[in-house]
This record gives structure tokens, C-alpha cells and sequence, in this order.
């Protein structure tokens, strides 16, 4: 049994919103060498980051003595917020590369020194589970390689028994370029193994609707409704097979209809 005291946690000041269409950023480059030792001391090195971390601190060190080095820094630092970070909110800009322009990561949870993946994670993910626990499967192209966009609509067919192969249950959620839920008419943001009145086809193939505009009443119950601009797709699988978990299963295309 171990406790941790929760309340000791380092203070970084206030964020700025992002006005609710944006994420709320709490990092900026100007005091992110500033705010860096408490964070390092906040979280200990792993077995075999200790030199890493020695490295970290000779550097912080030397910019305190130094103000033209600490503003080399900063200005690498906000290079590298514009270029490497802000990309990685885009799923199609990180990962391992799946068939139908989907993608996924085998590492959730553990990433040793995958910092590239870790990042890319906090920065579009938030949090994630260990891969046996849970499957990521991550979408922002359609089968044609264009960018999913709520002008036009599309179709995610899952052939007989082909549906995500899980012991728990399955969720593709709709998200906006942001990532952030949308209202939408139905106040649906996913559809899975939870909407019991989704509709099979007679030859027992499953068909989601993703499009900004009703697919009319017949098909509304397999609707996943889309905003206006761009969007993305994130599959969940809970408990996942061997098949999801190997990569021998993959989602199908997200296939444009207009």
C-alpha cells in the first residue's frame, strides 16, 4: 500500500483558456526552463534516465548564469512547440501506420523512453490504458487520404462478424478538429457495442453513418453526426482480442459517399 500526498503538487500558475474551442494550454516557452526543475523533481527518473536527467540539469544550470543562453532556449523552445508538438494533435502525425489510413500505438502506459509517443499522447489523448486493457485505434483521413471534413458524408461498414473483436465492448467516438465533443441534434458523440438499437443489415454487415445531416429515420439509429469542419475518429476497444491487440484486425475504411 502506498500513499501520496497530492496536495504537495508543484504550482505552475494560471492557464490560459482556450475560449472553448482550443486547449487550455498550460506550458509556454518563455518559463518552461523555469518551471522544468520542480517538475523534474516532481517526477523522479526512471531506471536509466538518470543521465538524462543530469544532462537536463547542467543545461538549466548554465542558462541561469547565462540570459543569451536561457533566451536560445526559450526561442528553441517555442520552434519546437510550432513544429513538433502542435502536429502531434492530428492522429495521422504519429503512431504505427495501419491499413485504411487508420493508426495505433503498442505502448500505452508504457513507454519507457518513447518520449515522441508519450508526448504525442498527452498532447492528443489525455490518458490512455495499457494495450490488454484497451485498444486505440486513431483516424483522420478517409480511404481516398483526404481529411475528414463534415461537407461531405461517409460510411464505416463492418463486415459480418467484423465488428472490433473485444471480450468487453467497443466505442467509435466523433470528435472536432480540437478534439472536443460537438452538439449535435441527438446529443450522440459515439456509437458501439453500448447503442443496443443499432441496425444489421440482412446480410449481417454493420453500417455507421458519419455525416453532418441526418442519413435520414430508417438509418438515424447507426448515425454518428459530424460537425461542420474538419473531425476525427477514435475507436475504443475494451478488453481486446489477440486479433486487435496483434494488429491482424484493423477498422475498415472510412469511406466518403458523396
Amino acid at each position: 500500500m502506498k500513499t501520496h500526498d497530492w496536495r504537495q503538487l508543484p504550482t505552475l500558475g494560471d492557464p490560459a483558456a482556450g475560449g472553448g474551442s482550443a486547449e487550455t494550454k498550460w506550458v509556454f516557452p518563455d518559463t518552461f526552463f523555469d518551471q522544468l526543475p520542480d517538475v523534474l523533481k516532481d517526477a523522479p527518473p526512471l531506471p536509466g534516465e538518470e543521465a538524462r536527467y543530469a544532462q537536463i540539469r547542467a543545461v538549466i544550470t548554465a542558462a541561469q548564469r547565462d540570459a543569451a543562453l536561457k533566451a536560445a532556449l526559450a526561442d528553441e523552445a517555442a520552434q519546437a512547440e510550432k513544429e513538433l508538438i502542435d502536429p502531434l494533435l492530428q492522429f495521422r502525425n504519429w503512431g504505427v501506420q495501419l491499413a485504411n489510413n487508420w493508426s495505433a500505438t503498442s505502448n500505452n502506459a508504457a513507454f519507457g523512453t518513447d518520449y515522441f509517443t508519450r508526448t504525442a499522447i498527452a498532447k492528443s489523448n489525455i490518458l490512455v490504458n495499457a494495450p490488454n486493457e484497451t485498444k486505440y485505434l486513431y483516424q483522420d483521413l478517409d480511404a481516398a487520404g483526404g481529411r475528414l471534413n463534415g461537407a461531405n458524408r461517409y460510411t464505416v461498414i463492418f463486415p459480418k462478424d467484423q465488428t472490433p473483436p473485444v471480450d468487453g465492448f467497443w466505442s467509435l467516438t466523433m470528435y472536432d478538429e480540437h478534439h472536443f465533443f460537438v452538439p449535435n441534434p441527438l446529443s450522440r458523440y459515439s456509437l458501439g457495442t453500448k447503442n443496443k438499437a443499432l441496425k444489421f443489415a440482412d446480410d449481417g454487415s454493420l453500417t455507421i453513418y458519419v455525416q453532418a445531416e441526418s442519413p435520414g429515420a430508417d438509418n438515424e439509429a447507426n448515425w454518428l453526426p459530424a460537425p461542420q469542419g474538419d473531425f476525427s475518429l477514435y475507436l475504443r476497444a475494451y478488453w481486446p482480442k489477440t486479433p486487435i491487440i496483434d494488429g491482424s484486425w484493423t477498422p475498415p475504411a472510412v469511406e466518403q459517399v458523396n
